[in-house]
């Protein structure tokens, strides 16, 4: 019995060496996507069919939620270290909320640039327009992995499954969170000083 609880421990430290790392390495993936969209982004701009256009003011009020989730974020891997079990759970509903607010903005922000016959592909269609909805596109899809891992740390906060014995899971999202919040902010700068 004793030589089990040993191999189940020992497993969990070779799951919690390994997953940070692999974490680590596909973040380092994702940036080499974007750093090469980026590139093209500007390599583009010299093309007859580049048009300068505002961004639409509902990625301001997506980045303020995103800023604040990832404060949300934070909250709940503090609280699972302090073995807090009711604001793991606040924390990570709150971080799930601000995610899906983020969302919901982002789509409406893509309505407004079709509102104003800004087009991702087409005859009406532009370059940067192509661009700006590739990149916030792209970024979208990572998000919605970032919402799934949040929806599972909740869940399992609702469980009480996280302390600070355990905190692989909620580290790990902690990470990825993280990392989509500095990428969105990475893009909107990007995307608001080069046209």
């Amino acid at each position: 019995m004793e030589k089990a609880i040993s191999v189940t421990e020992e497993k969990r430290m070779n799951t919690s060496r390994a997953a940070i790392p692999l974490l680590w390495i596909s973040i380092v993936a994702m940036v080499m996507v974007f750093g090469s969209l980026t590139s093209g982004y500007i390599v583009s701009r010299g093309n007859s069919n580049w048009m300068k256009f505002e961004l639409p003011q509902l990625f301001y009020i997506s980045t303020a939620f995103i800023l604040i989730s990832s404060v949300t974020m934070n909250w709940a891997l503090t609280s699972a270290r302090a073995n807090n079990f009711k604001n793991i759970k606040t924390a990570s509903f709150l971080t799930l909320l601000l995610g899906l607010a983020f969302v919901v903005c982002q789509f409406k922000a893509w309505g407004y640039l079709v509102d104003q016959k800004i087009f991702f592909t087409g005859n009406t269609s532009s370059v940067s327009a192509s661009y700006l909805y590739v990149l916030t596109g792209l970024h979208m899809a990572h998000l919605a992995f970032g919402i799934l891992a949040v929806l599972v740390v909740w869940v399992k906060a609702l469980m009480n499954r996280y302390n600070s014995e355990n905190l692989l899971g909620i580290r790990l999202c902690a990470i990825f969170w993280h990392f989509l919040d500095i990428l969105w902010i990475c893009l909107f700068l990007f995307l608001l000083f080069i046209r």
